[in-house]
């Protein structure tokens, strides 16, 4: 079994060395005027409009939501922040049951995306401003089949409507950053058939938060924490819903 800071083998960020990338990032590259950023095409996450349309009355006290990004890592991280989020778990989502493991999803053959499965109050955060965070702090809607360093079908971005009114919402609020040119690309994103979600193995759960130093962690994915307090300041906690605290499911 690989551990997990091998993740990134055979992406750019391997082939320089963590480390030293992280070095390089921290300092800039001042003396070159070069910089390092998770994202080519939308390098710094900004404000997006909330969805136009209106969303149906909640009828229950949870419901889940399962989002691919890229790494898991730093989605799963994202959400653990947001207020009214119960539980954000890391898993594989888009393919067999038999083939959610991560060497073998590794390999973008399997038909799954690493996706994280998000459980939230409905009464405390909408589904579409649940998509307003996705899109705008916790990935980069414009990059296909890829997120900054890593390549492949397994880190594209989708989503997996668990009904009909969430498909109708991420349809609809596409369609509307799209046509408000939100992004300077087009929207990749895309909405796939609702299939099971298996979560990841142990080690790959609340990894932001049990490893905040890790240069792949502080490269990629803590800025992603920055944002999502810039931007939605009154949804941010501090306290990240854990899974180690909340299990595999609520």
């Amino acid at each position: 079994m690989k551990h997990p800071r091998d993740k990134t083998a055979g992406s750019p960020l391997a082939r320089y060395g963590r480390p030293a990338l992280t070095a390089l990032a921290l300092i800039g590259l001042a003396g070159f005027g070069l910089r390092i950023s998770p994202s080519a095409a939308e390098s710094t996450p900004h404000a997006i409009p909330a969805l136009s349309a209106a969303e149906p009355a909640p009828q229950a006290t949870s419901e889940v939501a399962v989002l691919a990004g890229g790494c898991f890592w730093g989605v799963q991280g994202v959400f653990q922040h947001v207020d009214g989020v119960s539980n954000a778990v890391s898993g594989y989502a888009g393919g067999e049951k038999a083939t959610a493991r991560y060497e073998q999803v590794g390999s973008g053959r399997t038909g799954h995306a690493e996706a994280v499965q998000i459980t939230y109050d409905p009464r405390k955060i909408s589904y579409a401003r649940i998509l307003q965070i996705y899109f705008s702090a916790a990935h980069d809607p414009t990059e296909l089949n890829r997120q900054g360093p890593d390549i492949g079908t397994q880190y594209r971005s989708a989503i997996f409507p668990a009904n009909a009114d969430q498909a109708r919402i991420a349809k609809a609020y596409i369609a509307q950053l799209n046509q408000a040119k939100a992004f300077s690309a087009a929207i990749v994103t895309k909405i796939e058939p609702d299939r099971p979600f298996y979560p990841a193995e142990a080690y790959h759960q609340d990894f932001l938060t049990k490893n905040p130093s890790h240069p792949y962690i502080v490269i990629n994915d803590l800025p992603k924490i920055e944002s999502l307090k810039r931007l939605y300041p009154a949804l941010y906690r501090p306290d990240p819903a854990l899974v180690a605290r909340t299990g595999l499911s609520n």
